[in-house]
């Protein structure tokens, strides 16, 4: 028992299990955009192919990082950042983590063409495709997008965007909508923020991999300016899809976590060369995110 209980809390760790939050709440806010009756077996295919393919993404990413050495620089496992580190503890094998991410990508696509055959279109697998390649893209050959500052921008389309609009489509048929896309920033711009946070810890050894983020771009010592705007640019969202009649009244106690961004940012602007004292700013990220998608998901749903 103690033995499948390491096996399993390994995997966990491996698929980055605790942020599978950050894809399937932006997913639920899409689907429950406007009122209405909800497609019950559209949905749960959709989700299937949403959570098999974040879980995927994230398999490849840290075989990728392995790949490039940037895993290699700092051995240690911190939760948040620097990756699973299960390769470098030679727990599980490089190759492993490519075959299990292969699955998880076959599993999406069945789910994803059950999905076009009822909804009798086949447009869904063309844009499907288009996701997977960005999320493969991400940080794999030979686009590996993380590498050449663009990482940043993926993942605010992916999780943001793709995932509100996308929703949004499998219930109503409309593709494209500003009424989603709006909806999507806040997402969007959170799950960058998490990733932007993270970046700041894996700062030194992404430079001696050649893998160039934003924080390259502003300095280290400057990355609290950049995470101040992605957050509170967030918040901005949040009031404007409250002022567009989106989201009621009752999202506004997401600007109750003002303080907390505010903390995190403290802690990003004092702490930027020490990693133990980051993970508290990661915690708060993540915290904040959890919270404003779950405030926005339920408003919806309810």
């Amino acid at each position: 028992m103690k033995n499948e209980m390491t096996k399993l809390s390994c995997w966990i760790r491996a698929l980055r299990l605790p942020f599978i939050t950050a894809s399937i709440l932006p997913f639920i806010a899409g689907t429950f955009l406007f009122k209405g009756s909800v497609c019950f077996l559209t949905f749960s295919t959709g989700l299937i192919s949403v959570i098999a393919t974040h879980l995927g993404a994230n398999l490849i990413n840290d075989y990728a990082d392995s790949k490039s050495g940037a895993d290699w620089h700092d051995k240690k496992f911190y939760g948040l950042f620097g990756g699973s580190k299960l390769i470098q503890e030679g727990v599980l094998s490089e190759k492993t983590y490519l075959l299990v991410a292969v699955i998880l990508f076959l599993i999406a696509f069945v789910a994803v063409f059950f999905l076009s055959y009822v909804l009798h279109t086949i447009s869904v697998i063309g844009f499907y495709l288009l996701i997977l390649i960005m999320g493969v893209a991400y940080s794999q050959g030979p686009l590996r997008f993380s590498y050449r500052y663009l990482g940043e921008v993926v993942i605010f389309i992916l999780f943001g965007p793709a995932l509100v609009m996308g929703g949004y489509f499998i219930q109503r048929h409309v593709f494209p909508s500003t009424d989603a896309f709006i909806l999507s920033l806040p997402f969007g711009l959170l799950t960058t923020a998490i990733l932007f946070a993270n970046e700041v810890p894996d700062y030194k050894g992404d430079l001696r991999a050649k893998k160039f983020t934003w924080v390259k771009l502003v300095g280290a010592d400057r990355a609290y300016l950049m995470y101040y705007f992605l957050m509170f640019a967030a918040i901005a969202a949040i009031v404007l899809n409250i002022r567009l009649g989106a989201l009621s009244w009752l999202c506004l106690i997401s600007l109750a976590c003002s303080h907390l961004i505010i903390k995190a940012g403290a802690i990003l602007k004092t702490h930027y060369n020490d990693k133990s004292k980051l993970v508290e700013a990661s915690k708060l990220t993540i915290f904040v995110q959890t919270l404003i998608g779950l405030l926005v998901a339920l408003d919806l749903i309810l």
